[in-house]
């Protein structure tokens, strides 16, 4: 579904060129959830950003669904196949539209027919109720928010979502909810997720495989079982994995 190959991006001018992204080769299959994770700065949301169309300079190639994209041009139908939700939920949101005038946007940009059934279904499929339509989005909890900003990204029924730090600016209790609703939609909709975030935790919750990222290289790439074993190859990626973990007593760690 998303094929990445040689995707190289740098920032400013020479003498002072930021080589943010240094050949990166990815694939994602169909219904597959694929995390990319690592510190700040190393790049990963760089990459969203060069798959989604917000980052425009890039060298390389890539292809969604099989059909090769351009960095300075997206058609509507390549832009409505993949949506993308933020990391902000509140920042994402026009803070003076309703939910309702929110989500039929979308819908107007890309001539969708039956618009009032549309939001309905979508308020359905995150958990809202529908009269929140009405409402405006400081009336709204974070949780709130993120579901209408899920619903805003399906409603116009895409393959791809490209997460963003999706859980990052939400309680502890409040991401569990989130992050199982995703799971959930996955699910019932087979879609493909590409996942960022600096957390451990989140991506091998919510993933099949997992890339650690740094200096804007993968370094490794592993599945969601060999990362709960611990059977990793790269120091790295070990140090990210023990730092998810919290603390845990030297007794503990001896007795492993």
């Amino acid at each position: 579904m998303i094929e990445v190959a040689g995707l190289n991006v740098s920032f400013g001018r020479r003498p002072r060129v930021n080589h943010v992204v240094r050949g990166v080769d990815l694939v994602i299959a169909q219904g597959e959830c694929f995390g990319l994770v690592g510190e700040s700065g190393c790049g990963k949301s760089t990459i969203l950003g060069a798959i989604a169309g917000r980052v425009k300079d890039w060298q390389g190639t890539i292809s969604i669904a099989g059909v090769p994209v351009r960095p300075d041009r997206r058609e509507l139908a390549q832009l409505r196949q993949q949506q993308i939700v933020f990391q902000d939920p509140f920042g994402s949101l026009h803070p003076r539209h309703t939910i309702g005038r929110i989500l039929a946007e979308p819908l107007e940009i890309h001539g969708m027919d039956d618009r009032d059934g549309r939001i309905d279904r979508a308020l359905d499929q995150v958990g809202l109720p529908r009269r929140f339509r009405f409402r405006y989005p400081h009336q709204l909890s974070g949780g709130q928010r993120q579901r209408v900003a899920i619903a805003r990204a399906l409603i116009l029924d895409p393959q791809i979502l490209l997460l963003d730090e999706p859980t990052s600016a939400l309680d502890v209790s409040i991401q569990a909810e989130i992050l199982n609703l995703l799971k959930d939609l996955r699910e019932e909709r087979r879609l493909t997720y590409l996942l960022v975030s600096h957390d451990m935790a989140v991506v091998t919750h919510l993933c099949d495989r997992i890339a650690v990222m740094q200096k804007g290289q993968f370094v490794e790439v592993a599945t969601r079982e060999a990362m709960v074993r611990g059977d990793l190859t790269h120091p790295y990626t070990r140090l990210l994995r023990e730092g998810s973990l919290g603390y845990r007593p030297a007794a503990s760690v001896a007795a492993e």
